[in-house]
């Protein structure tokens, strides 16, 4: 796989195959995302998503540059042509559909509530009741606790979902909602020690979604085929589960 990364606040390209004419502007979200994506030190972005956007890339023949998008604007960003793709842990819903097209999914894990140590509550309304959840904006799961848990819960919306687990740590929240890996990923921190999972959430496929894909402009029918062909190829070849295996102990396919 051959890359380049720039320094600084430029993004990271990503060279693969023989280069097409243009350069296919990948978006991820700007704000860190690990172990999906996110920032070293040096200013690089790393990360599971990373990798598999450079091997999608590879396989699909494009010549492809990671452009950090703020996560709020990330759609627009796309429909005005500033990116020309979204890998960004963005699901696959009814709702996006109608704005934009998504590749086929690439990974598919449940939401869940981690909570604080101690405290009785599950994954279900009843268990949440009374309790104070934070859930990351614009996402599924601000969609999912505010329908299913937003009558008896008091909800806090954050920008990030770095600051609603940060709250989480200091005992400002009760629980929160997110993606499993992610919050495997926190749960495997010093920080964490405060906190546990409390179980997955009801499966709404309206509201979660079908998995997760990448976003691409309505009737960009050649770069969606494109990112399939090349999602389809690195699954084929064992490079999907080579990628996995550093960051995760089990297979986050699900299909």
């Amino acid at each position: 796989m051959k890359s380049l990364f720039l320094s600084g606040c430029a993004a990271l390209a990503l060279i693969a195959g023989t280069a097409s004419a243009d350069v296919v502007r990948v978006g991820i979200a700007a704000e860190p995302y690990p172990p999906f994506a996110a920032p070293d030190s040096a200013g690089n972005w790393v990360g599971w998503e990373v990798e598999i956007i450079a091997a999608v890339c590879e396989a699909a023949n494009l010549e492809c540059e990671l452009t950090p998008t703020a996560w709020d604007g990330i759609i627009p960003a796309l429909i005005s042509g500033r990116i020309d793709a979204i890998m960004a842990s963005m699901s696959i819903t009814d709702e996006r559909l109608q704005t934009i097209d998504f590749s086929d999914p690439y990974y598919n894990t449940p939401s869940v509530i981690v909570g604080q140590v101690g405290m009785e509550m599950d994954a279900t309304p009843e268990g949440l009741a009374g309790m104070i959840i934070g859930v990351q904006a614009s996402t599924i799961h601000q969609s999912y606790a505010q329908t299913y848990f937003g009558e008896g819960s008091e909800l806090r919306i954050y920008q990030t979902q770095d600051e609603a687990n940060q709250d989480l740590a200091a005992g400002r929240i009760d629980a929160t909602q997110a993606d499993s890996l992610a919050m495997d990923d926190f749960l495997s921190t010093d920080m964490a020690s405060c906190c546990e999972l409390k179980g997955a959430v009801a499966m709404d496929e309206l509201i979660l979604g079908s998995g997760i894909g990448a976003g691409v402009r309505k009737g960009d029918d050649a770069l969606r085929e494109a990112i399939n062909g090349g999602i389809a190829a690195i699954l084929a070849d064992g490079t999907y589960d080579e990628i996995t295996a550093r960051y995760f102990a089990t297979s986050i396919y699900g299909h």
